[in-house]
């Protein structure tokens, strides 16, 4: 049986949906490491409260990122001596089967003699009354695959950090997480760049969890769309850029992600309320990515 370690990042918490997370979490794997990244919380009482007091907690004392924080915790869970890891966002509650379905689908892969980078479940934003496919480029088009025929698991480019499982000799062999990302895409990097070590990523149809894609979502066009503060817009259109000027990464792949990327510019910057505040911080976002600048974003007192 493979040794499986969760990590999961945490900023200010919600401890209802923390309980939800480990009641269904823990039973699954072997141990979880809860990285907070400088909560005002008192996360260490949450976890108490809730009983759940086999669970580690680093606390990093300040905001370091997404990136930096999972790469914390993936350091110490393979210092645990584990086979793979399960990296879960806060805000994202596993099915009771989800690990042993992606663990299923790693096993699978491993008869058949492939290179597995990751394994990443379905998810469904429950406000956005949909399930959410699995997307993979082909050429010059986007494929959504729906995990409506008879495959079980699709190859993919990248699959969401949260929920994803990475084989220790994947993360062993491709390394960490760019912290400079900071936040967003960083998982699209890791998987890209994983690819270019011959690894693949796959989405397993079988795998369910729900995950809360953004803020509140924006309604349009009888549509519900997902939503992100001007901050984290921000750090899309920056991080988008800095991956544009990376080698190695497929330039079908910068095509395509570079016309959604321009989609989502005149959407947010026309279209949604706070439009102007949106259209500043993607745009300067654009500018920091074609200078090359990476880390937090510094807001000038």
């Amino acid at each position: 049986m493979k040794k499986v370690v969760s990590v999961i990042v945490t900023y200010e918490p919600d401890a209802a949906m923390l309980g939800r997370l480990l009641d269904s979490l823990c039973p699954q794997v072997a141990g979880v490491v809860v990285v907070d990244n400088g909560s005002t919380a008192d996360v260490g009482g949450m976890l108490a409260e809730m009983g759940h007091d086999d669970v580690t907690l680093l606390e990093l004392g300040w905001n370091q990122g997404v990136a930096a924080a999972q790469n914390h915790g993936l350091t110490w869970a393979l210092q645990q001596g584990s086979d793979a890891v399960l990296l879960m966002d806060q805000d994202s509650v596993p099915a009771p089967d989800m690990v042993s379905r992606l663990l299923a689908a790693w096993q699978d892969c491993l008869q058949r003699g492939v290179g597995v980078a990751a394994l990443g479940p379905r998810y469904v934003d429950e406000r956005l009354s949909r399930n959410t496919p699995f997307i993979r480029s082909e050429g010059r088009r986007l494929v959504r695959v729906a995990c409506d025929g008879p495959e079980k698991v699709v190859a993919v480019d990248y699959v969401i950090s949260s929920g994803c499982l990475l084989p220790r000799e994947a993360i062993e062999t491709v390394g960490l997480m760019r912290d400079e990302l900071f936040i967003d895409y960083v998982d699209v990097e890791w998987g890209l760049r994983a690819a270019g070590s011959g690894l693949l990523s796959f989405g397993v149809c079988d795998a369910r969890m729900t995950h809360r894609l953004g803020d509140d979502p924006i309604h349009f066009m009888g549509r519900s769309v997902a939503a992100r503060s001007p901050r984290r817009h921000y750090y899309f259109c920056r991080n988008a850029l800095l991956l544009y000027r990376q080698a190695g990464i497929p330039l079908n792949w910068k095509l395509l992600d570079a016309w959604r990327l321009l989609v989502k510019y005149v959407f947010y910057s026309l279209l949604t309320r706070d439009r102007l505040a949106h259209f500043r911080m993607m745009s300067l976002g654009l500018w920091h990515g074609a200078m090359g600048r990476g880390g937090p974003l510094r807001v000038r007192r």
